[in-house]
């Protein structure tokens, strides 16, 4: 650390009190004070990535642009510090005012623009092709309210909206030159002129896009990428000739039109409007990206048959994949373009990602209300799905049956995962499993035809948040230990295995998992006013809430373990603190039914004395990625237990095995790929196969029925859902019970809680046994784990990507 600069630092920040912001640092409020060091980071951000457009520009690089409707990026003012190298720096400036860097940082409101694991890979990535100096810029919605604040009401999930915008966003920049229109509804007019086919759109509802320009800065870089979020307005801002007659309605009508659009991410779509009000935000992003892409190479090059030459668009999920017919559009009713020519340039430049094997998360909509509200689209959607279905008869020239279920349009909806199929030119799975999962089951009719277009990568995290940033201590000894910049090369990750037989690191690794336990139960009790005891072993369970990812497993296995200690109170001889944090989908009533549960379960062990000293449950409201940062490098148990086959990759996972977290897992997404680095004796493997789930699909063999009638203590297990202590503000949980025991709708539970529970079980108590008793080799298999880890960095992820797929050049 250089005293200078943090001397420079201090006096930057109280010139910015004083000139922008008028008061002095004696005076100014936290705000203020964030407000001032966030400018100088912005100044320190600004000058670079003005360079590198300019650069980018200059020698006519080909460019990405990934395309994702959720970006889940967190906090930007202590990732932009480590990015910069400035962290340590800012500290001391801080320090020297006599003014608490942490209570600063969290002034910001953390832009909540994703669900989960989606988003939020989409920011790491952003993170790495920054970092590796590649040209790209993200595009997404300016969502002005993020994923909900959660607030539990006895025991219930209450949303609350997410009003990140309130004070301000000082990081972005509205650029309203570049702004575009966006059409909806109207009708579509032909006329056959001298020069062909002519298409008029007509009668239509006009949105303005507003871009807001955000930099994004990876690791000591020359080369920030550009975030585009696009803002939604009226084109007729006010009628102020209806608000003078009174018509306050029809004066506020277009307004409310547009603004809707880009008002909340994700809203609700279990009636008509959120279905309409969704596929309206789909296709601005995609009707935006794909104008303002057009327009700058169009200024750059101006001849658009050299597109796939200079741009590459990777779809993040079917979100966006709107953009495939709306760039046809453009081409040729704006550009002039015939369908072959069109075609040739957009089949070239798409990729798609896909993120789910749950045929009831692949997108579709409506046929009449894609029509009503999308006219033009709809016929080129229509015109894609004649041709490529002609396409593939001529393969399944006898099976009608499978062209129909391979088909863009059928059973009057659009699916736009057999869009992305029929059109990207390469399709790619997030896990090797995952990608198996998409050959061999999902899409494997298509994989038949063009094996070619299918490949997996598997998902990272950024090592500079997630290592550099959330766990302070164990990034200060690796620099202690590890010889290289290991935030900026991950392979140095594998240096720690030279010493998890080193007493003296071992025992300082140890040291930095006890203080982050100290932190998380200081935060908790901050936050919830709850005592959680950092000596106990931190068992975690935190993701979106979602009946695959099985959190109800978790909370039987708590009601066994609380059975087991009333039974015998020595069973439990090192307490366990069982730690929930997740959200549930508005309209997820099952989801939200499992939060009720899990607040239940607490209620019955926190306030029985017998488990005093034994187990706790606490449940962490309001979860995001700044309490992610704190919870995760406390964690000691990483509670992967989704059902094999349904968990596509997973990122909490990696983050998790990174600050030295032990896996209890099934084979499922990344998991094999963890367990095949670490070794199976250093993560902990439960449950029937992906294989054996599916053929237990195929052939209605699950019956958890026998399993309820076999196994006494599950059948205790189970009954306390409807009987004895469980009641929570007097409910039972009666249709919890019967799912499990009985499915829906005449279908088993689908989710296999029963038949991996006893596994579950078993595994838990040797990984149990293992901290309790052997302490230190509990430990060293967390180094490894930590050293294993650096495989799953987003820059190794982005790496694959490149060579793959894009095949972009380093900015020079």
């Amino acid at each position: 650390m250089n005293v200078t600069d943090s001397k420079q630092i201090v006096q930057r920040i109280k010139s910015k009190l004083i000139h922008a912001l008028g008061t002095t640092i004696g005076e100014a409020t936290n705000d203020e004070i964030y407000k001032a060091a966030a400018e100088c980071i912005r100044e320190d951000i600004m000058t670079s990535w003005a360079d590198s457009r300019r650069r980018v520009q200059e020698q006519g690089a080909k460019k990405l642009y990934y395309m994702s409707a959720e970006f889940l990026l967190g906090r930007a003012f202590s990732n932009n510090l480590i990015n910069l190298g400035l962290y340590e720096t800012y500290k001391a400036a801080f320090w020297e005012m006599g003014i608490d860097f942490d209570v600063i940082t969290e002034e910001e409101n953390e832009a909540g623009l994703g669900n989960g694991g989606l988003g939020r890979l989409a920011a790491c990535f952003l993170d790495s092709l920054s970092t590796m100096e590649l040209p790209a810029v993200g595009c997404g919605i300016r969502y002005e309210y993020g994923m909900f604040r959660q607030k539990i009401v006895d025991g219930t999930q209450i949303e609350m909206e997410d009003d990140w915008l309130r004070d301000g966003n000082i990081w972005e920049i509205e650029r309203p030159e570049l702004s575009v229109e966006v059409h909806f509804n109207g009708t579509i007019e032909e006329n056959w002129t001298e020069n062909g086919l002519e298409i008029k759109h007509k009668d239509y509802n006009t949105v303005i896009a507003v871009p807001y320009d955000m930099p994004i800065i990876g690791y000591k870089t020359k080369t920030p990428v550009t975030l585009r979020l696009w803002s939604a307005r009226s084109k007729q801002r006010f009628d102020f000739h209806s608000f003078n007659e009174g018509i306050y309605d029809k004066a506020m009508a277009d307004q409310t039109f547009a603004e809707a659009i880009s008002k909340v991410l994700y809203p609700s779509d279990d009636h008509m409007p959120g279905k309409q009000l969704r596929l309206k935000q789909f296709y601005f992003l995609a009707s935006a990206t794909m104008q303002s892409m057009l327009k700058r190479h169009k200024q750059i090059f101006d001849d658009l048959h050299t597109l796939p030459d200079h741009v590459v668009i990777q779809i993040n999920e079917t979100h966006p994949a709107l953009a495939i017919p709306e760039l046809m559009r453009i081409l040729m009713d704006e550009e002039g373009f015939g369908w072959d020519e069109a075609y040739q340039i957009v089949k070239k430049m798409f990729h798609y990602t896909n993120h789910t094997i749950m045929t009831e998360a692949m997108e579709c909509w409506d046929e009449n209300m894609f029509r009503f509200l999308l006219p033009r689209i709809y016929q080129i959607v229509c015109a894609f799905n004649e041709k490529y279905c002609n396409k593939i008869r001529a393969y399944y020239s006898h099976n009608e049956e499978k062209v129909r279920s391979m088909a863009i349009i059928g059973n009057n909806e659009i699916r736009m995962a057999n869009l992305c199929v029929a059109v990207c030119r390469r399709v790619n799975g997030v896990s090797n499993l995952h990608g198996d999962i998409l050959k061999e089951k999902i899409f494997n009719s298509s994989y038949r035809i063009f094996p070619q277009k299918y490949l997996a990568i598997t998902n990272g995290i950024t090592h500079r948040r997630w290592f550099g940033l959330a766990n302070q201590g164990l990034y200060h000894l690796a620099k202690e230990y590890i010889k290289g910049d290991i935030l900026k090369d991950y392979h140095l990750f594998e240096q720690f295995l030279l010493y998890k037989d080193d007493e003296e690191f071992l025992k300082k690794y140890s040291e930095v998992k006890e203080n982050n336990k100290i932190r998380f139960a200081k935060y908790i009790k901050e936050k919830q006013g709850i005592e959680i005891n950092p000596d106990s072993i931190f068992d975690v369970h935190c993701k979106r809430l979602h009946e695959y990812k099985r959190q109800l497993m978790k909370c039987l296995h708590i009601i066994y373990v609380y059975q087991r200690i009333k039974k015998d109170p020595e069973c439990i001889t090192t307490p366990i603190t069982f730690i929930f944090a997740a959200k549930a989908a508005p309209g997820y009533t099952k989801a939200k039914e499992i939060i009720r549960l899990i607040h239940s379960v607490a209620e019955m062990v926190n306030k029985d004395p017998d488990m005093k000293g034994k187990i706790q449950v606490v449940f962490v409201e309001d979860y995001c990625v700044s309490v992610a940062e704190m919870l995760i490098p406390a964690a000691d148990i990483s509670e992967q237990i989704s059902t094999a086959g349904m968990e596509a990759s997973g990122t909490g996972n990696m983050k998790f095995m990174m600050n030295g977290a032990l896996t209890i897992g099934t084979m499922d997404g990344a998991n094999i790929e963890i367990a095949e680095r670490v070794g199976r004796e250093n993560i902990f493997i439960f449950g029937d196969s992906a294989e054996g789930n599916y053929n237990k699909k195929t052939y209605h063999t699950y019956n958890p029925g026998i399993i309820f009638e076999n196994n006494p203590w599950i059948r205790d297990v189970c009954n306390c859902l409807i009987e004895g202590n469980l009641l929570y503000y007097g409910k039972k949980y009666s249709e919890i019970y019967q799912s499990l025991l009985f499915g829906e709708y005449g279908e088993a539970d689908p989710y296999y809680v029963l038949a991996d529970f006893p596994s579950y079980i078993e595994t838990y108590e040797t990984m149990y046994r293992l901290y309790v008793d052997q302490k230190e080799e509990w430990i060293k298999k967390t180094v490894i784990n930590t050293a294993k880890s650096g495989y799953f960095s987003s820059d190794r992820t982005i790496e694959q990507y490149n060579e793959k797929i894009w095949n972009l050049k380093p900015v020079k």
